[in-house]
């Protein structure tokens, strides 16, 4: 059975085109952003690597850390990033793991034999400072990620693991939330003073309440 929300992200030790790495140690206490490309010199994944490396510091702004994959070797990936370097104007600072006996690629399922039997999908996982995995998706291999989605799933992630609210739909960092269904009416202007709004008793909204 494959990985699901809420499981522990698997362990493990890697060669990375910036040496070897315990996926752990590297995390410490930060939010990881953990992504699996196909193969090197690919197209949208040079993109994607490029993308990523411009959003720099905002990964840094979040507390997050940022880990690629590949199945090709660790000379193949430095050879790759130099690529990247050029034809999208950044400076890759972020480790790609060398999976190329697919171990890891399977621990994180990785590997959908209906799309290949040895490239691995264009998957995404973001794992919390505990270590448990709180998205997953995965995109078909013509499908570029959206890395301004990842920015605002991680911005959800941080604001509800602190506060009993939810994010709605197509919401971004300063919109008004939603109150935890948890939480009763009555009791809700002695959480958040900023005030809020009834729409039905289960839709009831309140500004962020960590802006």
């Amino acid at each position: 059975m494959g990985l699901r929300l809420g499981d522990k992200a698997p362990n493990f030790k890697a060669m990375t085109s910036q040496g070897e790495i315990d996926f752990y140690e590297y995390a410490g206490d930060s939010w990881v952003v953990f992504f699996s490309h196909p193969a090197d010199y690919t197209p949208v994944c040079t993109t994607e690597l490029g993308r990523t490396a411009a959003l720099n510091n905002e990964f840094a702004k979040r507390n997050t850390k940022v880990i690629a994959l590949s199945v090709d070797p660790v000379d193949s990936h430095h050879g790759w990033i130099q690529d990247i370097n050029e034809t999208q104007g950044v400076e890759v600072n972020f480790p790609i793991v060398a999976d190329h006996d697919r171990k890891i690629a399977e621990a994180y399922d990785m590997i959908h034999p209906n799309a290949s039997m040895t490239a691995t999908v264009r998957s995404v996982f973001i794992i919390a400072p505990d270590k448990t995995i709180k998205l997953m998706i995965t995109y078909p291999a013509s499908t570029g990620r959206n890395f301004m989605e990842i920015l605002r799933v991680i911005d959800s992630l941080q604001l509800t693991a602190n506060y009993s609210v939810a994010t709605p739909a197509d919401w971004k960092d300063g919109e008004d939330v939603v109150v935890s269904t948890a939480i009763k009416t009555e009791d809700i202007p002695g959480k958040f003073p900023k005030g809020f709004r009834e729409i039905k008793p289960y839709l009831r909204m309140t500004p962020q309440p960590n802006k």
